[in-house]
């Protein structure tokens, strides 16, 4: 009676748990059919997270979570027990970078056109922000639908977790959680709003603005001040911007930001400093390249593993057009991983950007081939990614509480020979490969019991559809089968069909027996038993297989003639002896002269120097000049122009400089120390400019002039009104010449109401609501309080005259007009007006607007008064600067020294940075350079270029590196070779094309040019 009592009492207990938690919101319209879960899971090696693996051990789970994890664990009554002797058991991998279920995107058709008819204004329906590339209010747990063929895809993989966001723009909303399991949505969400994404991709918006990096970046800083403005009194003014409530919504998430290159990331993480904001960053694969910059972010990195294909260099008329530099990314890639766990960066590891997911784990053993520790990887796929988005409560590891979320292997997780059997999520089982769960691969002796005798064979069981048996010297491959329970075997171990033998029978253990029947219908019994012991073939898959390798060496920049680590060049005491010292100063050209560097600057010049410890360089029969300085340049720089609006006064090229261009290392090579990198001409008020020295191998903050005064870049002419544009396609206001007048006296109009109204706010003690901080006004209110200064794209001497008016007019100054190829007409009104001229040597009829240009116009202007430099907007005429300036001697008969100051002290002068470099002088930065010949002579090579002390370009040096180059590119390319013959998947060759703007913005000529190895 009493134990009839207990069972009642049970069933009652067991009936009112059922009853309570099928009582759901959700009907079903079928008999239902709950899944509850009780299991212990015994004698297996239970990996609970990197740091603690426990043998022989027991994990039991109820109800989609683990109650218990350890030695000696009791199996409760009612649970169900599953051996898993001799498996392994890890919790499931977490995807923190995903977009499984949610809508794909539609993507933009084509890049930016210079002159196409553009989407000014935003698409976008509702009370929401300008700009559509910004959709805070994006929120992917509203959108979010299971797909249950994509998450076994992820599953097989050992994913058990993903966060998931709509890639879609530059401000990208939220990403939520979600498990892969195969429930409904409500079941597999686990946090609704886990993330707020951004990326320097527009996605599906096809508005104009922003149509270049450096317009991205001021898209994002704009919107962070805008959302702070919002949030502290400027929606009264605003109205609702539900763009911007989002976003202030969204900052207390963690905020991933998709940059997808080294450099990115360092412009992503600034983005973040301004804001206050630590961005977790998903890099691109190539951060390997600059580590030291990825440690100072203090982010935590998002790694993919999409590592370059090999390609088929074979026909080395194919492999010339494949640069050094993606050789060498083609072999160091893999190494990315192991760099971060080298540099102490904490990283998660994710399937996005995979030419195909299902390479993801054979992608991670790679990685670990290439120094990534096991332990490390683990790491990158359950911890971290569980901390960085504050679910380490629910997953990430195996403890009693969490999700019961868990991986049932043959082996070590990144072992080669490993299998995924299961993944269970939220307690129910996903098979990956269950049919291989008592999965025995190994040697075996197979023994044939006959009439006519015993006939021995070894049985190498490699997978569930292959074996090999050997007989002696003989090998033959037999049809094989096995379901982790029956195993039937079809071979002839004779070589001759006659002789063939079909095998079938059942597994027990490590033996394996059953009958069979040769090819005359005799049946017989068999036998097979392990010939190799359990531990020695675990031994074979306990890790990823580790392959000794040569790799090449990381150089800064990663580039042909990049330095190794230890071999940048540094600052040093050079001691330049007798040679022709052509000053740039009153003192004019020095025979017989020394020229003493030290500390970076120039410590001396006279005869018979001396200096301990000094490296000398003989300048005998030799020319000694200032480094040249190119006012006018587009060279390492990610994005020129900023076309979406008329005015970008917003945008900086500070923002995207690019040390990665070899264009540095070649002008270089021609004498350059200093460029002015201006933003392009596709607007009236462009962005603003950023002057440069070419330190060869810095990173973009090294290469910055230090303490230089801003500019920026305005433009008159065809290109601004966009003349080339076809018939009724321009709908980008201005039009005409007129046009691009009002645009001035507007933008200077509404930056002095600007202006005055944070006068207004200031004065009455910040007590009202502060206006609203624009960055585009900003730039033009400094402007006018000579803080920052114009050079101008210009031609016609219309159109300069009015742009001196309007200036006059509004209360600002052009320092420097550039082109200014009708400069010659109106040097006295330029002269009265205080601007400089910055011009081409000799260019013209190449446009409209140049008809009038002739070669004698550099040396006119000078002739009227106006300080006047030449300037490249080329980077291959940037190399011969010095010939350039040359041509004045012949077209007007200027001096010698004056052409040789039209780049080096004047330009200086343009560019407010006379008093540290344009000339040879005590005190000044010491940029030099030693010619070989005469410095205006077209025979004139650079035997040095110095800068700040230090030699950036050695032409010995140079020869050597150039066949060490040669020397790398064919052991690479040997090594790439090796991958297709080994029967390796190798591509196409795919050039290493560059696509560059012909002379920054003028010829509208958009070249794609092969990147050259060489100088």
């Amino acid at each position: 009676m009493r134990r009839t009592r207990q069972f009642l009492l049970l069933c009652g207990a067991s009936l009112l748990s059922l009853l309570g938690k099928t009582q759901t919101t959700f009907p079903v319209n079928d008999v239902a059919d709950p899944k509850y879960t009780h299991y212990a899971f015994t004698g297996a090696t239970i990996v609970k997270d990197a740091n603690t693996t426990i043998t022989n051990a027991t994990l039991i789970i109820k109800d989609g979570k683990i109650v218990a994890v350890g030695q000696g664990l009791k199996v409760p009554d009612g649970a169900i027990e599953i051996s898993a002797k001799g498996k392994y058991i890890y919790p499931s991998f977490i995807d923190i970078y995903s977009d499984y279920g949610t809508p794909p995107v539609q993507a933009r058709q084509g890049g930016f056109d210079f002159f196409a008819r553009g989407q000014i204004t935003t698409n976008t329906k509702g009370a929401y922000g300008w700009n559509q590339a910004v959709r805070p209010e994006v929120d992917a747990y509203k959108i979010f639908a299971a797909d249950e063929a994509k998450a076994k895809t992820l599953r097989d993989l050992g994913f058990g977790t993903v966060l998931t966001h709509v890639k879609d723009g530059i401000a990208r909303g939220t990403g939520t959680v979600v498990t892969l399991a195969d429930e409904k949505e409500n079941l597999a969400m686990l946090k609704q709003r886990a993330s707020a994404n951004y990326s320097f991709n527009k996605g599906s918006s096809t508005q104009s603005y922003p149509g270049s990096m450096m317009g991205m970046i001021a898209l994002l800083r704009q919107s962070y001040l805008d959302a702070q403005w919002y949030k502290s009194g400027g929606a009264s003014k605003e109205g609702v911007n539900l763009s911007l409530e989002a976003w202030n919504n969204n900052q207390n998430l963690p905020q991933i930001f998709d940059a997808g290159d080294k450099w990115n990331d360092l412009r992503a993480d600034r983005i973040g400093d301004e804001a206050g904001v630590q961005y977790i960053i998903k890099g691109g694969g190539n951060e390997y390249q600059r580590m030291d910059d990825m440690k100072a972010t203090k982010a935590t990195f998002i790694l993919p593993l999409n590592y370059p294909q090999a390609q088929d260099v074979e026909d080395p008329a194919d492999a010339r057009f494949v640069s050094l530099t993606d050789l060498k990314n083609w072999e160091l890639a893999p190494t990315n991983p192991a760099a971060f766990e080298k540099a102490g960066i904490p990283f998660c590891l994710t399937t996005s950007d995979l030419r195909d997911s299902k390479t993801f784990l054979t992608a991670v053993r790679t990685a670990i081939n290439y120094g990534l520790s096991e332990k490390a990887a683990m790491i990158a796929l359950t911890k971290t990614p569980a901390e960085v988005l504050g679910i380490s409560n629910m997953v990430g590891s195996l403890e009693a509480g969490k999700l019961a979320n868990f991986l049932i292997t043959s082996g070590p997780i990144f072992g080669e020979r490993t299998t995924i059997y299961q993944n269970w999520i939220q307690g129910i089982k996903h098979n990956v490969k269950d049919e291989v769960y008592n999965e025995m691969r190994g040697k075996y002796n197979l023994v044939l019991t006959t009439p006519s005798g015993t006939a021995n064979y070894l049985l190498d069981f490699k997978t569930p559809t292959q074996a090999t048996t050997l007989l002696g010297k003989d090998t033959v491959t037999s049809r094989f089968y096995y379901d982790g329970r029956n195993v039937r075997i079809n071979v002839a171990p004779e070589r001759r069909g006659d002789a063939n033998l079909r095998l079938t029978g059942t597994v027990n253990g490590n033996e394996w027996t059953g009958y069979g029947e040769d090819s005359a219908g005799n049946r017989f019994t068999w036998s097979a038993r392990y010939s190799a012991t359990q531990d020695s073939i675990r031994e074979r898959r306990d890790s990823a297989r580790k392959r000794p390798m040569v790799l090449g060496k990381v150089t800064y920049p990663f580039l042909p003639y990049g330095w190794e680590e230890g071999q940048m060049p540094k600052q040093e005491t050079i001691l330049i002896k007798n040679g022709t010292v052509w000053t740039s100063e009153d003192a004019g050209i020095l025979q017989n002269t020394d020229v003493l560097l030290k500390n970076g600057k120039i410590a001396a010049i006279g005869k018979n120097l001396s200096a301990e410890g000094a490296r000398v360089i003989d300048a005998t029969g030799k020319f000694v000049t200032p480094g040249i300085i190119d006012e006018h340049s587009h060279i390492a720089a990610a994005s020129i122009n900023e076309g979406g609006q008329s005015v970008t006064s917003e945008v900086r090229i500070a923002d995207n400089l690019n040390p990665d261009d070899i264009n540095i290392y070649r002008q270089l090579s021609g004498g350059v120390t200093t460029s002015h990198i201006l933003h392009g001409s596709a607007n009236t008020i462009g962005g603003q400019t950023q002057l440069i020295k070419l330190r060869w191998g810095a990173d973009d903050e090294g290469l910055k002039f230090k303490g230089a005064d801003g500019f920026i870049k305005f433009a008159l002419g065809e290109n601004v009104k966009r003349s080339p544009t076809q018939a009724g396609q321009n709908n980008r206001f201005p039009d005409t010449r007129m046009g691009v007048e009002q645009v001035l006296e507007d933008a200077f109009t509404r930056a002095k109401d600007y202006e005055r109204e944070w006068k207004t706010y200031n004065n009455s003690g910040k007590k009202s609501p502060a206006p609203r901080r624009d960055l585009e006004l900003d730039a033009l209110a400094e402007i006018l309080n000579n803080k920052r200064f114009i050079t101008c794209h210009s031609y016609l001497q219309s159109e300069i005259n009015m742009a001196m008016h309007i200036a006059d007019k509004m209360g600002y100054h052009y320092n420097t007009f550039t082109h200014i190829l009708e400069g010659y007409k109106v040097a006295d009104k330029m002269k009265a007006h205080g601007a400089n001229a910055s011009t081409f040597s000799d260019w013209w009829n190449y446009k409209m607007e140049v008809v009038d240009a002739i070669p004698y116009n550099a040396y006119l202007m000078q002739k009227a008064g106006l300080n006047v430099a030449i300037n490249s907007d080329d980077a291959e005429m940037a190399r011969r600067l010095n010939q350039e300036a040359a041509k004045s001697v012949k077209y007007g008969g200027m001096t010698e020294i004056d052409a040789l100051k039209m780049v080096t002290i004047n330009p200086a002068k343009m560019l407010h940075v006379d008093k540290q470099v344009g000339s040879i002088k005590v005190g000044k930065d010491a940029d030099v350079v030693v010619w070989s010949d005469h410095p205006l002579s077209i025979y004139a090579k650079s035997l040095y270029t110095i800068v700040d002390g230090t030699i950036y370009f050695d032409r010995e040096k140079d020869a050597q590196m150039e066949k060490q180059i040669a020397a790398e590119r064919m052991r690479i390319v040997k090594k790439m070779n090796g991958e297709k013959q080994r029967g390796m998947p190798v591509q196409s060759v795919q050039p290493s094309y560059q696509v560059i703007q012909t002379c920054g913005e003028d010829h509208h000529a958009f070249g794609i040019l092969a990147v050259e190895d060489g100088n």
